[in-house]
């Protein structure tokens, strides 16, 4: 029987997390995958290879197992004996069962190459037989047309593209995909892109494209929701006597009417100019503008004078009239 090194057959580390080990399997798969190599009998096997380690190495249980063997069995390499000579029933699967395997696409590959064993004999020694499906008996070894498997991929987009939508230009797995995304998308947003997914089998549809979306902070607006939050701020001179102000918003600037004896922190409503909502683009949240009191820009000194004197008079007069 021979050794499988099955981190060096997807090409990872044997620190790899489950997400590298992912990409390298998805990869490998498209570039082997008998749809892709009609009649490369070089190109199955290696495909076969490909499925067969990404079925040990993504799962936690199969994963412990086979690492605990590649240690046992680099250290015997070491002492230079051959790999016959290896104590592999020490690590066989009880009566050929498989008691932690877990074989989430063995009708997948049961449709790709019919009732011929997909798996090597040294996954089925180690690993147990993988078992047949519940549709197996009575029906033909043909295979048949089976859709592909959904692909989810994380995006980042800044808050100026969720509130106007955007297309981007996608390398997934060397596959470039042109991506539109609607209007309103938020973090923890799923947007499908149909048929860009893994290729089915035997011509079968291939599988869809999930984008997950992720915001980034914004230096200016805070999101709830389709709701958005700033600050905007305003001299002591205008929030005394009133005034107005202008307010930045995500399509076109505003001007804000200040009232007079407008306190730190309160905060205006300026209705439908939020975040679009998904699905719904004419409908949109609120703005929520927060003032943030400022000293103008220059102050002359007569404007401190006068200011000072102000203070001396509301201090004397405090004084004066005591509560």
């Amino acid at each position: 029987m021979d050794y499988k090194d099955y981190y060096g057959i997807l090409g990872v580390t044997p620190g790899a997390d489950k997400k590298a080990i992912q990409q390298a399997f998805r990869l490998l798969a498209r570039k082997y995958h008998p749809d892709v190599n009609p009649g490369n009998k070089e190109s199955e096997e290696k495909f076969k290879t490909i499925n067969e380690a990404y079925q040990v190495l993504s799962d936690v249980e199969q994963r412990k197992k086979y690492d605990e063997l590649r240690t046992q069995y680099q250290q015997w390499q070491q002492t230079g004996r051959s790999q016959q000579d290896f104590d592999w029933q020490n690590w066989s699967a009880r009566s050929g069962k498989a008691e932690n395997a877990q074989y989430g696409n063995a009708e997948d590959m049961e449709d790709l190459y019919g009732n011929a064993s997909p798996y090597s004999d040294f996954f089925t020694s180690i690993f147990g037989q993988a078992p047949r499906s519940s549709n197996s008996r009575g029906r033909s070894s043909s295979p048949k047309p089976r859709r592909g498997r959904d692909i989810e991929y994380e995006i980042d987009l800044t808050l100026q593209e969720a509130f106007k939508g955007t297309d981007r230009l996608l390398e997934i797995d060397k596959h470039r995909i042109q991506a539109h995304i609607p209007m309103g998308v938020h973090t923890g947003s799923r947007v499908r892109l149909a048929g860009q997914g893994e290729p089915g089998y035997n011509n079968g549809p291939a599988g869809d494209l999930y984008l997950l979306i992720n915001i980034l902070p914004d230096k200016v607006f805070e999101r709830e929701g389709d709701n958005l939050h700033m600050e905007v701020p305003v001299d002591i001179f205008t929030a005394v006597v009133g005034g107005e102000t202008n307010v930045s918003t995500l399509d076109r600037p505003l001007t804000l009417k200040i009232p007079p004896r407008t306190n730190a922190m309160q905060s205006f409503r300026l209705r439908g100019k939020g975040m679009p909502h998904l699905g719904d683009p004419k409908t949109r949240g609120d703005l929520f503008a927060r003032v943030k009191l400022v000293l103008p820009d220059v102050l002359t000194d007569q404007e401190v004078n006068s200011i000072r004197e102000l203070v001396s008079s509301r201090t004397n007069h405090s004084e004066s009239n005591p509560k």
